[in-house]
């Protein structure tokens, strides 16, 4: 990926987000994470990310409503939101939970890093 983007890494999972944030920086991205959604909240409004890579299984509050709370924020509204899950995309036909929370792509964990690349340049494009 040729352009460079602030991103924004939600995963309770510490060492599942700094790896993923040491790729990403290798990539050429600035790069923040946050360990739980409080946090990311906290984060995404100082930091200003073009995109947060959003784990769903997050506790106190689940990636899908952070996803909502970042959604109905003016200033955390435009931010691109990439799920990212270990559960796979085994949902009840016709009803997919990260679109309805307006996420704008889907990652399932570990994503490799032509699919990593190739959500971020849909995201940033």
């Amino acid at each position: 990926m040729s352009s460079r983007s602030r991103i924004l890494v939600v995963d309770d999972n510490v060492d599942a987000a700094d790896s993923l944030a040491m790729i990403l920086t290798l990539d050429g991205h600035q790069v923040r994470c946050a360990y739980a959604p409080r946090d990311a909240i906290t984060l995404a409004r100082s930091f200003r990310p073009d995109v947060a890579l959003v784990d769903i299984g997050l506790p106190e509050m689940d990636g899908y409503q952070l996803a909502g709370l970042l959604r109905s924020a003016p200033d955390t509204s435009r931010i691109r939101l990439l799920a990212l899950t270990g559960y796979g995309r085994q949902q009840p036909q016709g009803h997919d939970p990260a679109r309805d929370a307006r996420f704008d792509g889907y990652l399932v964990k570990p994503p490799d890093l032509p699919a990593l690349q190739q959500a971020l340049a849909r995201s940033i494009a």
